[in-house]
């Protein structure tokens, strides 16, 4: 399995003979997509013009209800805790929303049903994208996961700090900070390694991880 982050919160994974793409926005997109993941309507995680770029006629797109139609149909929707099987791969959304970062008193920039994040089940293994979220409760549910790709730029998401707890919490195999704005990944990385034995792995955009 091949994890190539493409920048900010888009990837590009190839897992069980299929090309899955992860929130369309940065990077190169020099493959038609099997599978398009989005997470939630931002522009710069559902770009439709990257997404009319890879997708083909069979292609799978997996989206919020409110990305629909600024996609254009068809686009399948799962709600948290619901999955849907692509020949050898199964895709699981889960909860992602904010609770303590707010565009106004009491309006988050991520509210809780807005968007979701994603779990994607292929070779035996379990890639967690969370999404634009807070380390929110529900992280702590999650098990099994070899890799979580967190966000750790904070202002819309976590920062290191509560991405780092994230990640205790989740006690994935490898963690991967993303959405990282100009903060600094190795602040993640050392409050991870110096309580634990997950191996952070701090990508650029356009390098890849093989797991």
């Amino acid at each position: 399995m091949k994890l190539k982050w493409l920048g900010h919160a888009s990837w590009k994974i190839k897992a069980a003979g299929k090309t899955i793409y992860i929130d369309p926005y940065q990077g190169d997109y020099d493959e038609k997509a099997d599978i398009i993941l989005v997470t939630h309507s931002h522009f710069d995680h559902c770009d439709v013009n990257k997404i009319k770029m890879i997708r083909r006629d069979d292609t799978i797109i997996i989206a919020p209800e409110d990305c629909v139609q600024k996609i254009g149909p068809p686009v399948e929707t799962l709600k948290p805790g619901e999955k849907k099987t692509i020949d050898d791969i199964v895709v699981e959304a889960v909860e992602a929303y904010n609770y303590k970062r707010f565009r106004s008193p009491g309006n988050p920039y991520h509210p809780k049903g807005f968007g979701v994040g994603y779990l994607i089940h292929a070779e035996g293994k379990t890639i967690y994208h969370a999404g634009d979220t807070d380390f929110i409760p529900e992280m702590k549910q999650l098990k099994g996961i070899d890799v979580a790709l967190l966000p750790s730029g904070g202002t819309y998401t976590m920062d290191n700090e509560e991405a780092a707890e994230a990640a205790l919490a989740i006690e994935p195999k490898i963690a991967v900070p993303m959405h990282i704005w100009d903060t600094d990944p190795r602040e993640f990385r050392r409050r991870i390694e110096s309580v634990s034995d997950i191996r952070v792995v701090i990508l650029r955009p356009g390098e890849t991880l093989d797991v």
